[in-house]
Order: structure tokens, then sequence, then C-alpha cells
């Protein structure tokens, strides 16, 4: 039985769509709004320039950047966890790809679209039917008839993505469930999935046998990397909870005292302040809702 190793990993996901650009093509033709008779016939690799780090999501980006038969750039990323930078990040590489395409004195009609995608391996928008997210540079009084094509946008949240759906082009929905479902909890793949050639190939290059003791190391310190940067996550949401419930329970007594719901006795005040503490609530905002000074509140503590 094969092993899996998951293409939404940096050195799988280039090993795949970095190495192969008949894959690439044929992924890029399936995900992006490439009007008819305009899909993709060849391209070429561009080399990786050095781009903005999102803080805290240094290792979590894999890319490949390309440019077809008429010139058209393309850039895809695929994102572990989602931060809301992610989105400027794209856009900046989006439009550095616009600005560095002409040199002094050349022409602003020479420009070629430039194509942004992005792959979400987690979701952002709360609505479970939005996954394919398309932005592109509109007349707002007349979306429909007055569009600037040069810079697009797409970003699509993997774990949403439809298995049926009679809207969606078929091999869209096949890659992306590729993306999606092959991972190392892999055990058997779906029949469909391999009845696609190019599909197939891809999943071939995914299994664990087709890479080298190093390249497996780096998998493994990739997956590191993710998870410390998960628990990293995790713990400033729940200070950040933690915070806000604080204040909100602060802002709650204080009202509550400016409004005579709590007497403004020194013993319901203190055993107020008492209560407080053992909630580990900063004593300066302690101060301020009960009316007690810094060094009552102080006193409580010993």
């Amino acid at each position: 039985m094969s092993k899996y190793l998951d293409p939404k990993t940096d050195i799988v996901f280039k090993k795949v769509f970095g190495d192969h650009p008949d894959l690439l093509i044929s992924f890029l033709n399936a995900l992006l709004p490439l009007a008819p008779g305009r899909e993709i016939v060849e391209l070429e690799y561009l080399s990786q320039e050095q781009v903005p780090m999102i803080p805290t999501m240094k290792r979590t980006i894999a890319d490949v950047r390309c440019k077809d038969q008429e010139g058209r750039i393309f850039i895809v990323e695929m994102q572990i966890n989602w931060n809301d930078s992610f989105k400027q990040r794209l856009l900046f590489e989006s439009g550095q790809a616009i600005v560095k395409q002409l040199e002094k004195g050349e022409e602003y009609h020479l420009l070629r679209p430039v194509y942004g995608l992005g792959l979400i391996a987690n979701n952002f928008d709360p609505d479970p039917q939005h996954w394919y997210h398309h932005y592109q540079l509109v007349n707002v009084m007349n979306p429909r008839r007055e569009v600037i094509e040069h810079l697009q946008l797409v970003f699509i949240e993997l774990q949403k993505i439809p298995i049926q759906s009679r809207e969606t082009k078929r091999l869209q929905i096949l890659w992306l469930r590729f993306m999606r479902e092959i991972d190392r909890t892999t055990q058997t793949v779906d029949p469909e999935l391999l009845e696609n050639p190019e599909i197939k190939r891809a999943i071939q290059l995914a299994e664990e046998a087709a890479y080298n003791p190093v390249e497996l190391d780096a998998y493994e310190m990739y997956w590191d990397q993710i998870r410390r940067e998960n628990t990293l996550l995790s713990g400033r949401e729940m200070k950040g909870r933690a915070e806000g419930l604080s204040k909100g329970l602060a802002e709650g007594l204080k009202k509550g005292l400016e409004k005579g719901r709590i007497e403004g006795k020194a013993e319901e005040r203190t055993q107020i302040a008492k209560s407080l503490l053992l909630k580990n609530i900063p004593i300066d905002i302690i101060a301020e809702t009960t009316g007690l000074s810094l060094q009552d509140i102080a006193e409580l503590q010993l």
C-alpha cells in the first residue's frame, strides 16, 4: 500500500507543480477564470524573488510563479493557516509583477495581465457556500461592462469545496480534491481521481517513495513549524479572549456602580475587588471599577 505526503506542503507542492509544467497548466486552466479560447497552452517558470514575510507565518507558504504564451503572469500560493495579511501579500506580489514588466521608457500598453491564486487550507469566510473568491478591478457604477482585467486575485477555501456540484467544472473539483484529500492519512485513493491521467501523475508524485531522506526531513520540519505556529496562534487567541472577558466584566461592574445597581459601601467594594483579583484582572481596572485606591487593592493581595 502506497503512503502519501500532503501536497499542501512546500516540498510536495513544488515537486508536483514546480517541476512539471503540464500539470501546472492543467491546474491553472481548471482553477482560474480564464475566458474561453484563452486557456494556457504553454508556460515558463519565473525566478523566485524575495517577498515580504507574514508575521508568525514564516514557513506556511509554497509558491510557484510562471508566464504563459501570451505573456500573462501567474502567481500560485498555498497557505496552511489563514492570516488576514495573506490577502495583502498576494496583492503586493501581483502588483509587483505588473510594475516590473516595463523597463524605463516602455509604453503602458505592453502590460500583460497578472493572476494571483491563493489556496487556503482552512476557512476564513463564515459563509459555508462561499468558497471561490474572485477579485478584479471594476467600475462600481457599471461593474458588468467596465472591467480592468490586468489584475485578478482568486482565493479558494479547500475545506468548503463541493464534491458533487453541477455548477463547477469537473476538473476543477478533481484538482481541488487532490489538494484536500491526499496526505499521510490516505489509505486508498478514490478511483475517480485516478481516472484523470494528470491527477494520477500528481498523486504518484505525492507518494512518499518519491522522496529522498533529505526531502523527508524537510517535510517533517515543515509540519513541526506549522504545529508551533498553531500553538502560538491558539495561545494568542486565548489571551485575547481572556482580556476581552476581563474588560467586559470590569466595564459591566463600573456601569453598575455608576447607575447605583451596586451599593457603594466599602465592604461590598472590597468583596468585588477580591473577586476580580481571583480572576486575574489587572489592578488598575479593578481600581477604576470599584473606586478603591491602588494601595488598598495591593493590600488585598497580601
